[in-house]
């Protein structure tokens, strides 16, 4: 039976058993699935045809709004020309073409991109980069890995050897060996409901001098950060934060990395984080709204220099024994390519910059509600911590998903018990209000 707006009803599953969803609590989801069927702008539907308003633009991807019509038709287009053509030893004109305007929109000397299919492995790739860059300038001993405690790099080793979030790393053995973490830069004493960059913490990149007076700058290949630290809870940097770890990082030689998987392409009203905060860093790693979650694709931007330093010996000689099958894919190309113009042509990153007080002020209105601990936002993105119930760390925020979906039609995402909300884009005013009055629904209703 069609819904009000004349879709089809989807087939609904009736088998759930087989797949083992990822980051989810399975057991307690396929007793009450939250299924999404089709989705379009600022909506999912469920199966029934329910609308689900998208207040995490999927998770901190689908920037430019659901099913926009010319990146749908790019990637039909593409499919059709050329579905597939390796990048090894061979390439495609869409790769270059990417590439270039991606290096248009970084800052600084960041002039060349490498590709690959996610988040998780553009931060691997980017350590493997500071690993072999060190090596083929002659410093092998450049091996160690700097962190940040609370930082998330996806979910290879690598990312979670330098990640910070317990439960990712705790039932993974060792990781990798040679691996030292920062200091959290949250303290809710200090920042509790910042709008924006807290004033207190930025002293809290001095603790890299501590690292290297315990291991030598001669032993330390690279620092890898967030600009703001996402999946666990929307951490702002605080005021000089970056800035002095970019100071700290030249002084010594080693490699500044900044994990834009979730602030690249608009989230914070510029292209990359790196741009609002006056950084340029040696690279930025990137996935998510580059395609605006359509077709994976993450990936890598490197200054010349680092670059530049691969560049040597033999002609014919493989430079970086480093790359995946799918990287630079002709269907991700296509779908990135015709991203980047929506954001162009609809001035989407200004109209971020645009909104931030606005959004900023709105999620502030749920300060008071039961439970609520602090709230924090920067661009188009903020997070409510609230406090756990006696059932333990966790619950609480699952009832306010629960109800959220199910009830208030609106798709939240929860960390522990923090709400995490990065809505797509092109959200109104209007509807800016609706993510707030449903939230605070939600939040009561697991009070």
């Amino acid at each position: 039976m069609p819904t009000a707006d004349g879709a089809a009803h989807a087939d609904v599953p009736n088998d759930l058993n087989a797949f083992w969803l990822p980051f989810t609590p399975n057991r307690a989801f396929k007793k009450r699935p939250r299924l999404i069927s089709r989705s379009k702008d600022m909506h999912y539907y469920t199966p029934e045809g329910r609308p689900i308003l998208d207040a995490t633009a999927a998770l901190w991807c689908c920037n430019a709004g659901h099913n926009r019509d010319s990146i749908v038709k790019a990637i039909q287009r593409q499919a059709a020309e050329l579905d597939f053509a390796p990048n090894f030893q061979f390439a495609h004109p869409l790769a270059f073409q990417l590439s270039s305007r991606i290096a248009d929109l970084a800052p600084g000397d960041l002039d060349h991109v490498f590709f690959c299919n996610s988040g998780s492995e553009a931060c691997d790739s980017a350590l493997k980069i500071a690993l072999a860059y060190h090596n083929v300038r002659g410093n092998g001993s450049r091996i160690r890995l700097v962190g940040r405690e609370r930082g998330y790099h996806g979910t290879g080793f690598g990312g979670i050897s330098v990640g910070g979030m317990p439960n990712n790393r705790r039932f993974f053995g060792s990781l990798l060996a040679g691996v030292d973490h920062l200091p959290s830069t949250y303290n809710r004493e200090h920042q509790a409901f910042t709008k924006g960059e807290p004033e207190w913490g930025g002293h809290l990149a001095d603790a890299l001098e501590g690292i290297v007076g315990l291991h030598d700058a001669s032993t330390i290949a690279a620092v890898i950060v967030e600009p703001m630290a996402g999946s666990t809870g929307v951490l702002p940097a605080p005021k000089g934060y970056l800035q002095r770890l970019r100071e700290i990082c030249t002084k010594y030689g080693i490699l500044l990395i900044f994990d834009e998987v979730i602030t690249g392409f608009g989230r914070l009203g510029f292209a990359f984080a790196a741009e609002r905060y006056g950084v340029v860093p040696d690279m930025i790693t990137f996935a998510k709204g580059v395609t605006s979650g359509t077709v994976p694709m993450g990936g890598v931007i490197v200054r010349k220099p680092v670059y530049d330093a691969f560049m040597q010996g033999p002609e014919h000689a493989i430079e970086l024994f480093h790359g995946y099958t799918y990287s630079g894919h002709p269907l991700a190309c296509a779908a990135a390519l015709a991203t980047l113009d929506v954001y162009r042509d609809e001035n989407q990153f200004e109209r971020v910059k645009g909104l931030e007080p606005k959004w900023c002020d709105a999620i502030m209105s749920l300060r008071g509600l039961p439970n609520v601990l602090d709230i924090r936002c920067v661009g188009l993105t903020g997070a409510v911590d609230l406090a756990p119930n006696a059932d333990g760390p966790g619950e609480r925020g699952y009832k306010v998903l629960e109800h959220s979906f199910h009830e208030a039609g609106i798709m939240l995402r929860m960390s522990g018990d923090t709400i995490e909300l990065t809505p797509p884009f092109i959200i109104s005013e209007a509807q800016i209000g609706e993510i707030m009055d449903k939230t605070a629904e939600s939040i009561k209703a697991a009070a």
